[in-house]
């Protein structure tokens, strides 16, 4: 590729993650210059091939798009407040995470200062973008994601939503909210088998069978949901007991059982909301603020 049709991106922030996509653009034959608050970090991507940018407004004039990887939005305001002079005209694809109301006063922001803007959730295996699940959530202008996507596709798979700033937080900080408490109640699984003189090893394959399950659950509670939710009195009853029993195995063998006293205290407002309301007050009702 020759120098004069080479693409260029800028990477402002360059944690796991802003390396990760700072090593997949460079794969792709794509120019890439960087700046990060310590500029230390910016060392191995220089040795990867990446340039540096001496400032902020010089990473912004250097990419055809300037993608933001930033622990959240207060620091887009810190590191582009530095160089607001250098907005006009220009591409800001930021894929941190916030809220999607602050995605969206982020956006408003950008344009204040005459640059287009998008917003993202990278959906990945941590910084491992190369794997064959990870995707990304776009959302903003459709004409601003037509115009980049191309130049954005190394990055990878494209998911894009709508014109709404905030929507593509909406969408990512959804799915995050299934992988918290995923997360911690298979620890606190982990932590049952372990301290119950049980080996990890032999657990994890019956783990792995029985997630293949989800998938149907998430059909039906989505179906569910659309009709006001999952579950009945006898069903939230069920579901207090078998919390109670999650609870008591897990205390017996010493573990911490903090989320599964929170899921049944959930179960317990549904059956308290239900007795109330004399019919079935399902916990997606109680989170949603639906029920009366």
């Amino acid at each position: 590729m020759s120098q004069q049709n080479t693409r260029s991106v800028s990477v402002i922030g360059l944690g796991p993650m802003g390396q990760a996509m700072v090593r997949a653009l460079l794969a792709a034959g794509i120019e890439v210059t960087v700046w990060n608050r310590s500029p230390e970090k910016a060392e191995a991507m220089v040795a990867a091939g990446a340039r540096r940018a001496a400032t902020v407004a010089d990473a912004l004039a250097a990419g055809e798009v300037t993608i933001l990887s930033l622990t959240h939005y207060a620091a887009m305001y810190d590191v582009l407040g530095q160089a607001t002079g250098a907005l006009r005209g220009k591409v800001i694809v930021n894929l941190s995470s916030d809220s999607p109301e602050n995605a969206r006063k982020g956006g408003q922001w950008v344009r204040s200062h005459g640059a287009r803007f998008l917003s993202g959730g990278f959906m990945s295996a941590g910084d491992n973008i190369a794997h064959p699940a990870s995707y990304i959530f776009y959302s903003g202008p459709r004409d601003v994601f037509d115009a980049h996507a191309e130049l954005l596709r190394p990055l990878s798979p494209q998911e894009y939503l709508g014109d709404d700033d905030g929507l593509a937080q909406v969408f990512y900080q959804a799915l995050l909210i299934v992988f918290h408490p995923w997360m911690l109640a298979f620890d606190q699984a982990l932590a049952l088998i372990q301290r119950s003189g049980n080996d990890i090893d032999r657990f994890l394959p019956y783990a792995l069978r029985s997630a293949e399950a989800y998938p149907f659950f998430m059909a039906e509670y989505a179906a569910a949901a659309q009709k006001g939710g999952w579950g009945d009195f006898a069903a939230f009853s069920m579901m207090d007991a078998g919390a109670q029993h999650i609870i008591d195995a897990s205390e017996e063998a010493g573990v911490d059982a903090t989320l599964s006293h929170t899921a049944q205290g959930l179960w317990r407002r549904a059956r308290t909301a239900s007795a109330e309301a004399g019919r079935p007050v399902s916990v997606f009702e109680l989170m949603t603020g639906s029920a009366s």
